[in-house]
């Protein structure tokens, strides 16, 4: 017989309904409920945020083919450690998850974990190679909701615009796109700029992913089809998003936490953990990325989190490996350096990192509202929490850009579908 909750005097913020006040919130079967069932297991929430579960678009679950660096099992353990009720896997797996078998497979492994609902993103093309389409219909009729080469952007304009094309016969499907013409910014290792130069590192010009994004957006307004933007980097590639929905062209996009809180002056040290696609830009990025953001121009935060095995990430910095983890961490980083200096609301937060991902991922049972019948997948945190983070992680990889560094805002209840997978802040499988 299904448990039965009342979450008791918790702040409920529900970006989907505009609701925030203090209130008892009771799960019966799986679902909100609107009395309290008896028998109830009572969670005191006294000072903790109760809102819909986070939503991840972006994560590399790195299974099948590098299991040293996450299984699905782990990454859905740091999910749910970190707030999420649902992700996203990318495609870029080994072998790619560019056919319905990669994809039932995927999904049948977080099934049995049952921490994490998994949306499995399709590869655009076959085995990622940019050079013919993949079994789009296959991979739609299994469930796929989001297209993306992650790790690379399609690099034929035609070959978009046939993908796009083609996915426009289905309801809510998305092209997603890691927007880099590799050709402007070859070997760099971080953005280009005085600070590469000061460092004898090869650079990257935020014009790799512009011209991409200008590309993209041309494709997306010919098709009408949907297009998603991952992990801005860039100030113009914001102007470029903001022109564009002006416009009317169905685009949009996802920040990550690491571009939002560093910057290029954070490698000085050389810390390979800082080394990420796309890199880290400059303070004026940061804070034109900020701004898109907090008015809406950029509709979600999205993790990027990529796990790499130890003995990579401390190799020589041009031969580290890109990519930080960040599920464990983007609550937390979002409340300490965005919400509490007041430069995002709240509800704004938990809406970029719920809401509109949900909405975007077609999660429909994911992202609130928080209202009788809904299924109950929900967080709740302590906004003033401080906690040094530290391994040991929920994930197999310790790669985080966050290392180190004192954060406010911890998970202490996180709940899939009316059970408690993370209580107290331990993870309960």
């Amino acid at each position: 017989m299904p448990e039965r909750f009342l979450f008791r005097g918790a702040r409920v913020v529900d970006p989907a309904t505009g609701r925030d006040e203090v209130a008892d919130v009771a799960i019966d079967d799986g679902v909100v409920s609107s009395d309290t069932p008896s028998n109830a297991i009572v969670l005191d929430c006294d000072g903790l945020v109760l809102a819909p579960g986070l939503v991840d678009l972006h994560t590399h679950l790195r299974q099948p083919g590098r299991e040293d660096k996450e299984t699905v099992e782990t990454g859905c353990r740091a999910a749910a450690l970190g707030g999420f009720t649902a992700l996203a896997a990318m495609a870029n797996t080994e072998p790619p998850a560019d056919s319905a078998a990669v994809i039932h497979e995927v999904r049948d492994l977080a099934a049995a974990a049952g921490l994490s609902e998994v949306f499995p993103v399709g590869a655009i093309t076959r085995g990622l190679e940019g050079e013919a389409m993949a079994e789009l219909g296959e991979m739609v009729e299994a469930g796929v909701r989001i297209f993306s080469d992650d790790g690379h952007s399609v690099p034929n304009a035609r070959l978009l615009r046939n993908a796009m094309t083609y996915v426009r016969a289905f309801d809510d499907v998305v092209i997603a796109e890691h927007c880099e013409d590799v050709s402007l910014g070859e070997g760099g290792q971080m953005h280009e700029g005085l600070i590469s130069s000061s460092l004898g590192l090869a650079g990257e010009p935020r014009e790799a992913e512009e011209v991409i994004v200008a590309r993209d957006l041309a494709v997306a307004r010919l098709t009408g089809g949907r297009l998603h933007l991952c992990h801005l980097s860039s100030a113009g590639s914001v102007e470029l998003v903001r022109r564009a929905k002006a416009g009317g062209v169905r685009v949009s996009a996802e920040v990550t936490p690491h571009h939002l809180v560093f910057s290029e002056e954070d490698l000085v040290t050389y810390d390979t953990n800082m080394k990420m696609k796309p890199p880290l830009r400059a303070s004026e990025d940061r804070a034109a990325l900020r701004g898109a953001l907090a008015e809406g121009s950029i509709d979600a935060i999205a993790t990027d989190h990529a796990p790499h095995a130890v003995e990579e990430k401390e190799a020589e910095f041009d031969q580290a490996p890109f990519g930080t983890i960040g599920l464990e961490t983007a609550l937390a980083a979002v409340l300490t350096h965005l919400v509490e200096p007041g430069e995002l609301g709240l509800a704004r937060a938990i809406e970029a990192m719920s809401t509109a991902a949900a909405r975007i991922l077609g999660a429909h049972d994911h992202g609130g509202p928080i209202e009788p019948g809904r299924p109950a997948n929900l967080v709740a945190f302590d906004p003033a929490a401080e906690w040094r983070v530290e391994p040991p992680f929920g994930s197999r990889s310790r790669n985080s850009s966050f290392l180190g560094t004192t954060l406010r805002g911890r998970v202490v209840h996180t709940m899939l579908a009316g059970e408690l997978v993370v209580a107290d802040g331990k993870a309960q499988r």
